[in-house]
Formats: C-alpha cells, structure tokens, sequence
C-alpha cells in the first residue's frame, strides 16, 4: 500500500507514540517530579501530517509539509482523559493549534487526525500560538491564545501587534470564535481567563506591554474584569504580580496555566524573565492570590519554581522554559506542561497538597544581597539547632 520507507516511518512514530515515561531520578527537590521523556516532539506528529503516503504522487517518498516543533500547550481533563491543545509550528514559522490526548497524562499522547480549525474571522490575523484552556463556570471551554499581525505602521519586517484572541468550545472539537479583547494597552501577551465571575463579571489575568517584545510601561501580570465576554474589553488593569529589579522577573513576566484554586488561594503557575549576556532567560514561578479577591497577592515564594535543565536548555530558543497549562485530576494530582526552548513539550507532576507548601511556606525575595544572606544564615541556623550542632 505504502512504500517501504513511509511504512518504516509509521512503525517509527508508533515507537514514539508508545514509549514509556519515567519519574528522573537524577532531580529531586520534594516539590514535583520531572519526568525522563518529553511529552510531545516534532516525532509525535502523525506521519500523515508530513508526508505524501500515495506513492504514485510522492514516489521519492518526501516530506512535503514539515513540523519544526511542539510547545507552548493549553492543558484541560476531561471524562478521565488528558487533552492539550498544543502549538504546533510548521517548518513554514506558522503555528497552528492541535489537540493530543493521553489517559495518564504524562505519556502515549496522540495527535487528533486533524489540527484545530479556528473560524477565520481576522484578516490582518498572521500567526497564533499559546492557546491557555479555561473551563469557566459559565458551562463553556475558553481558549485565549495570541493573535498576531504584521504592525503596518513600522517598515520593519519583525514589527508585530498582538492581540489577546479568544475561543470557545463544548468539546474541543467546534470553536466559536468571539472578538478580541480590547484593552488600554496598544500590546497584550499571555492573557488568561479566570475559571470563576468575580463579582458577577468575567476576569481576565494580563500582560499589558508597549511592544511586541519588550514590555516598556507594563508593570507584570495585570488584572481586569469584562462585562460581556462576547464584546470583551477591560479598563484599568490592577497589577497583581510585579517586575523587580534584580530578579527572575526584571525584563518581564507573564501569567501562564490558568490559576488552580486551593483552601488557601490560587495558585499562579507564570513565567518570568530577565536578561543575561546570553539573551533572555525565561523561567517558571508561582505566587498566590486571594480566594475572594484574585487580584489580591497573598504569596510569593522566592526564586523559580523550575528552571531549564540539562538538554531542555538546548533548542531553537535556548534557555527557556515556559508554560501556558496545567491539570488537576479528582487524585488531587497536578501535571504541569512546560515547554523547552520553544521546541518540545515536558510535564512536571506534584500534589495540591505540595503545591500549598511549597507556595505558603516558601520564603519570599528580600530583593537585597544583605537581607538574602541574613535570610539564609537565620534558616542555616535553625537547622543546625534542630541537628544538634
């Protein structure tokens, strides 16, 4: 049916798509686990998506429709499976979104026979990525991803605009597409949707900025509420979480898996990012907002949550980590997806119960060498108390 090479290539991705993932024992720390494989690669991409399989029309068996990467991925459980909505960047730089599903979370994901087709309705619209997954308690599924477009107004060719773009469906598999958010802010990235009203209104988590790529005026991960989520448009955003200087968060940070409600508050899963001789180095950090007022910070554990290790610091953008999903299943379990140099797709597993710990009793940044070192003297001290030294 198939030639030899194109048979060999479908035996090839079933190895992938079946291979078995395993907890590293080469990193603990007590807060989650890493897991040896990737979740998804470029390999996990059905052989059908790239290749002509009709020999009479692609006798050389080539490649026609290549894939560069899989990153950047909304996460949501459903019915006792896991889905992600994954970017998928072809070899063209597009990046279009596809569903994966898994029925353990952390291996044997498979790619639906189609990619997600969203209604066309931006004509300006070029590229679209970072989908976050949000089952909001008004009953639907709401994807917001960035949308983005070629700025007109500057000659330069990597000018852009991005735009929060908003979806919504009731199976993954249909996607209404509602209007973009209109914000005060001429650039916004890595929005989310909260899963709950406040205050009887829709709340988004954002990220105002000047320009495409750097921030300049905006001040970190914003907050707003919306009226009418089918003419969605905010005011004023309250800054929840900060850029600082001196830290993980100093060029920039943004929110990243929709927040996981607690007894104690909601837990933010968000990236930061500051700048190094080597460029930018994106990382993952957690804070807390307030149960009844989620524009309320209550917790900051100092540092990053996870960093880039070993080959997850090798990629098309080195040094990166960064996520956009994360799942809690009825085991109180939590995956969370991160992405590696905007190439490959990873998960993190842990505990709600962990995650509460390490984000209430973690201590905060004192933003000062001085006040660090003391810090971390007193903590030395009342360990060696404890061991009797």
């Amino acid at each position: 049916m198939y030639t030899a090479k194109i048979n060999e290539l479908l035996k090839q991705y079933e190895a992938v798509i079946s291979k078995p993932n395993t907890v590293s024992e080469k990193f603990y720390n007590g807060v989650y686990d890493r897991w040896v494989n990737p979740v998804l690669t470029r390999d996990h991409i059905p052989v059908f998506w790239k290749y002509d399989m009709n020999p009479e029309t692609n006798p050389y068996s080539m490649e026609r429709l290549g894939v560069n990467a899989t990153f950047n991925s909304g996460a949501i459980y459903l019915n006792g499976k896991y889905y992600l909505v994954v970017r998928v960047e072809g070899n063209d730089r597009k990046s279009f979104f596809a569903v994966a599903e898994s029925d353990n979370g952390t291996e044997g994901f498979r790619f639906w026979d189609y990619p997600v087709v969203l209604p066309d309705t931006c004509p300006e619209e070029t590229n679209v990525y970072d989908m976050r997954l949000t089952q909001h308690e008004d009953g639907w599924i709401y994807g917001v991803f960035c949308s983005e477009s070629k700025d007109t107004k500057n000659p330069d060719l990597s000018a852009a605009n991005a735009a929060a773009g908003i979806v919504r469906t009731k199976d993954l598999k249909t996607w209404e597409r509602l209007p973009n958010l209109k914000t005060k802010s001429p650039q916004q990235r890595n929005v989310l949707l909260h899963p709950e009203f406040v205050d009887g209104k829709y709340a988004f988590f954002t990220r105002p900025q000047d320009d495409f790529i750097d921030t300049g005026s905006g001040g970190g991960v914003g907050f707003a509420l919306c009226e009418d989520i089918t003419n969605p448009e905010i005011g004023d955003e309250i800054i929840v979480s900060k850029r600082k200087y001196h830290t993980i968060t100093e060029a920039k940070n943004g929110s990243g898996a929709v927040p996981i409600k607690t007894e104690k508050g909601w837990i933010h899963v968000a990236h930061g990012v500051r700048n190094t001789a080597a460029g930018l180095r994106y990382v993952i950090y957690v804070f807390a907002t307030d149960l009844e007022d989620p524009a309320k910070l209550i917790a900051e554990p100092s540092g990053f949550f996870i960093a880039p290790l070993g080959e997850e610091r090798v990629g098309d953008v080195s040094n990166v980590v960064f996520t956009n999903g994360a799942i809690v299943n009825e085991k109180n379990e939590v995956f969370i997806y991160y992405a590696s140099d905007d190439t490959r797709l990873h998960v993190a597993t842990t505990t709600i119960d962990k995650l509460i710990d390490y984000t209430f009793n973690t201590p905060s940044d004192p933003l000062r060498s001085p006040d660090c070192v003391k810090q971390r003297c007193d903590f030395i001290a009342k360990n060696l108390e404890f061991m009797g030294k």
